[in-house]
């Protein structure tokens, strides 16, 4: 028998003796939980709210909720799906308060990858036009929703995870999902 351990139960002890201090109360412990998740903090933030300076403000501030809710973690889910249900709940603020003061500038929601024959000059124009549609259609559905599908199609997360994100049923997860890939597929339709 091997003597060497899995790498990611490493991590995985590594990362509950860091909450186990930053919910104590060490500020050195919870500053290197920010480091190992601001990065996937800030992406979601982007993806769920458009402008990146706002995404700045949405991760700074999703990081500040998480530092005051530590000692209510229990680590029933993993740090990154609280961090991210977290960085959900705090998108979602922002943009209402954006909503009722001027309104946020229709942005790229998410980066989609080039699609195979991108660097064709035949299909440069195609694609841009497309990417243009769709930030438009993602931009029409109702914040739930495109959450929902940001986090499904863009992050890959499953239902189960999602659901846990947005403190909602599984059922109604897929449901939210149905529903938005439905109104993308009606509105990409009549817009050709």
């Amino acid at each position: 028998m091997s003597n060497h351990q899995d790498p990611m139960q490493v991590e995985s002890e590594k990362e509950k003796d860091l909450i186990a201090r930053a919910q104590a109360g060490d500020r050195a412990a919870f500053a290197a939980l920010v480091r190992a998740h601001q990065n996937e903090v800030y992406t979601l933030a982007r993806r769920l709210v458009g402008d990146p300076h706002l995404a700045s403000d949405v991760a700074q501030e999703a990081m500040i909720r998480a530092w005051r809710a530590l000692p209510r973690f229990r680590g029933d889910a993993r740090l990154s799906t609280w961090l991210h249900r977290i960085t959900v709940n705090t998108a979602w603020t922002h943009k209402k308060k954006a909503k009722r003061h001027a309104g946020l500038p229709v942005d790229d929601y998410m980066e989609l990858p080039a699609p195979v024959g991108a660097d064709h000059p035949e299909f440069a124009g195609e694609i841009v036009e497309l990417r243009g549609r769709l930030r438009q259609a993602l931009d029409r559905l109702p914040d739930g929703q495109r959450q929902v599908v940001i986090m499904k199609d863009v992050y890959g997360w499953s239902h189960a995870e999602i659901a846990e994100a947005m403190d909602i049923t599984v059922t109604a997860a897929k449901v939210r999902l149905h529903r938005a890939r439905a109104r993308l597929v009606k509105d990409l339709e009549e817009a050709s």
